[in-house]
């Protein structure tokens, strides 16, 4: 399960899954899915989640055991872009390795560092495998 600690945060707000269904805009099924880890979750659907009830994102991915507090996220391709570059330039990997790791080609993985798209959400858990101590929040630009 990608995003370890979804069920668990809905759970500590006291909200059914039935409840989120108008945040998200999608079916009960779909969020049962979320959180069994059957289907994942979209990017932009978990930062709206993380943004409106106050969870780390590092946290809901489950690579804090504690969740931060975080101001809200609004994406941005550009910081995204740039900081996936540096990260991956201070361990010295090229492209193509991040790519083959994450079952994607070079220029695949291009794009999310060309500010062309946004990283799928689990290439950004995948991501958190690769580099040690990693944050998808800090990758996302998101402030304390």
């Amino acid at each position: 399960m990608i995003v370890k600690n979804l069920r668990e945060s809905r759970e500590l707000l006291n909200l059914k899954q039935k409840d989120l269904t108008s945040l998200f805009g999608v079916t009960y099924s779909t969020i049962s899915g979320w959180e069994t880890g059957k289907d994942t979750i979209p990017l932009r659907q978990l930062i709206k989640y993380a943004n409106k009830y106050n969870y780390s994102l590092d946290y809901l991915f489950g690579l804090k055991k504690n969740n931060e507090i975080y101001k809200p996220l609004k994406i941005n391709l550009d910081i995204i872009s740039v900081n996936l570059r540096n990260i991956r330039k201070k361990h010295k990997l090229t492209q193509e390795k991040i790519a083959k790791v994450l079952n994607t080609s070079s220029a695949g993985y291009a794009h999310y560092e060309n500010s062309r798209y946004l990283i799928p959400t689990t290439f950004l858990y995948n991501l958190s495998l690769i580099y040690p101590n990693f944050s998808i929040d800090e990758i996302l630009g998101r402030k304390k």
